[in-house]
């Protein structure tokens, strides 16, 4: 593999071209519009490109300027549009580090000689799929077309390890759940988990869409031997996406269970209080009765009222506490 030419701008990342048996030879960004005329196709990657890259993109390839201004901007949803022979796709990427999940966008220009996949954000660099494609040249003759299916593999599989990660988290969470005391940092943890996977949501269920536009476009651009490899695309990405509302509801489970086991908790200690509370409060009744500045209290001249006393308060304290004992408050 012959590495990238030197003269080529920063954001251009890979510009070769692959002739009819699918061997690559690198090429410089400017002599892009020579090589579409030979056989084979043109595969140029970008990253996070300039205004200037792509002008010169949209003249060498003939590109729609609304595909190359969304192309620019970024934060486009995921979607797939048709611009006369060519097509334009936008897919979210994403990468779990230091357990939270890092989003990006390919925007992917699609024709009859070419492939140009344009990267924003924490995208992961789609040399590994050219090097696997290129161990097997007999698919690259399949077309730029093949080349698109296995960028879109890529980014599906690059859910995985996302997902994976966040059910681990859950799990090593569980504990914390269950734990007996309230922990405010398992209740945020939880909400974080739920509020990346609300956002992973966003980005997993359009790419649903745009998989199943492709399996069934009549372009030319997607011949039907892509179809089957198209539709196992697909399928991974509705386990992926069935896989991350199963974990969405997990954690809103677990959010609710953590809350109510906190509540019920609270209540145990309110109980256990007021318990208490009664105890002081009947010996507390009883002998603020005698503060009051009453001229005849006949008991205040018996010889036993105070032993009397001791003993009735002693007797009610020792019935409620066993009726608190009985009714587990204590």
């Amino acid at each position: 593999m012959n590495s990238p030419a030197p003269a080529n701008p920063p954001s251009v990342i890979t510009c070769a071209h692959y002739d009819g048996q699918g061997h690559r030879r690198d090429i410089a960004f400017d002599a892009i519009s020579d090589m579409l005329q030979l056989d084979g196709f043109v595969w140029l990657g970008l990253y996070e490109p300039d205004d200037e890259v792509l002008r010169k993109l949209r003249d060498e390839f003939d590109l729609h300027e609304l595909a190359v201004e969304d192309a620019l901007n970024a934060h486009q949803r995921p979607k797939i549009e048709t611009y006369g022979d060519t097509l334009f796709a936008v897919v979210h990427t994403a990468q779990l580090l230091d357990e939270r999940i890092r989003y990006g966008e390919t925007h992917a220009f699609l024709g009859p000689h070419f492939l140009v996949t344009v990267r924003h954000g924490a995208s992961l660099s789609y040399a590994p799929v050219r090097e696997r494609l290129e161990r097997e040249p007999a698919r690259l003759a399949l077309g730029p077309g093949f080349c698109l299916y296995a960028v879109l593999d890529f980014v599906v599989d690059n859910y995985l390890p996302v997902v994976t990660g966040f059910r681990d988290t859950l799990d090593s969470l569980e504990k914390d759940i269950f734990a007996e005391n309230y922990r405010r940092s398992t209740v945020i943890r939880l909400y974080e988990l739920k509020r990346e996977l609300n956002k992973m949501r966003l980005a997993v269920a359009p790419l649903q869409d745009v998989l199943a536009q492709l399996r069934r476009s009549s372009s030319p651009l997607i011949h039907d031997e892509m179809k089957p490899y198209l539709r196992d695309v697909h399928d991974h990405a509705v386990r992926i996406n069935d896989s991350t509302d199963t974990l969405r509801e997990m954690l809103g489970t677990a959010l609710s269970v953590n809350l109510s086991l906190v509540t019920l908790a609270q209540g145990e200690t309110v109980k256990r209080l007021g318990a208490w509370a009664a105890l002081l409060a009947a010996p507390t009744l009883i002998t603020s009765w005698y503060g009051m500045n009453f001229a005849h209290m006949p008991e205040l001249q018996g010889r036993f009222a105070y032993p009397v006393l001791i003993v009735v308060v002693a007797a009610v304290c020792v019935g409620l506490y066993r009726l608190f004992k009985r009714v587990r408050w204590l």
